[in-house]
C-alpha cells in the first residue's frame, strides 16, 4: 500500500491579501490576482521587473483567459502578441508560457506537469 502524497500550498502575506500558492506556485484564487500581486510573484520568479514587454504578455494571456475561460496554447498567445518562444523564455526563465500563467495568476494548465 502506498502512503498518500501530502501536497503543501504555500500561503504569502502580501499588501493585506492573503495570497495561496499550489505546490508549483500558482495562485489559488485568481479572483485576488491585480497589479501588486503579479508584481510579488514576478520577485518570487526571479524577475525583479515587469517590462512593457511582460506586461503585453500577461495582459493577453489574462484576456484571453476572460474570454475563453481557458489558458491559451502557447502558439495561440504568440501569434496574438507577435513574440517569439525564445522571448517568451527571456521573459520567463522559470517555464515560458508556464511563468506567465503564474503571474498573470491564472490557474495551473491542465496536463501541465
Amino acid at each position: 500500500m502506498r502512503a498518500k502524497e501530502v501536497i503543501m500550498a504555500t500561503i504569502v502575506q502580501y499588501c493585506g491579501k492573503t495570497l495561496e500558492l499550489d505546490e508549483d506556485g500558482y495562485l489559488q484564487n485568481i479572483d485576488i490576482w491585480d497589479i501588486k500581486v503579479a508584481e510579488e510573484l514576478a520577485r518570487m520568479e526571479g524577475i525583479e521587473e515587469l517590462t512593457n514587454e511582460h506586461w503585453k504578455l500577461i495582459t493577453a494571456i489574462r484576456l484571453y483567459y476572460e474570454r475563453t475561460g481557458m489558458s491559451p496554447r502557447c502558439r495561440d498567445i504568440l501569434k496574438e502578441t507577435g513574440f517569439t518562444k525564445k522571448d517568451m523564455y527571456r521573459l520567463f526563465p522559470s517555464g515560458h508560457l508556464r511563468g506567465a500563467y503564474k503571474l498573470a495568476g491564472l490557474p495551473k494548465p491542465a496536463g501541465c506537469n
